[in-house]
């Protein structure tokens, strides 16, 4: 195995998880910032009431880009399985 080929994967890799978690984490990101906005202003300080947003709106966005997550991890796949055949291993 050469030192290319671990970076290379490495590389994918991180690539690939930025890829796939970046939508999930962005629109936790956003509700906790929206929900968070909204306590402030009303002066609700419910701890619990940023859970179940997060939790709807994270489900929801890993439902509709469920098929775009497994495309992603299906050429990421392929991508790694190309290579070690080229390496022979």
């Amino acid at each position: 195995m050469t030192t290319d080929f671990v970076v290379f994967i490495s590389h994918q890799t991180l690539l690939t998880a930025l890829y796939i978690l970046f939508p999930i984490l962005g629109s936790a990101l956003l509700v906790g910032v929206l929900v968070g906005l909204f306590q402030a202003v009303t002066s609700i300080q419910e701890i619990t009431l940023t859970f179940i947003p997060k939790i709807a709106v994270v489900g929801m966005v890993i439902l509709l880009l469920i098929p775009w997550m497994l495309d992603i991890v299906l050429r990421y796949a392929l991508l790694v399985f190309d290579h070690i055949a080229q390496l022979g291993l």
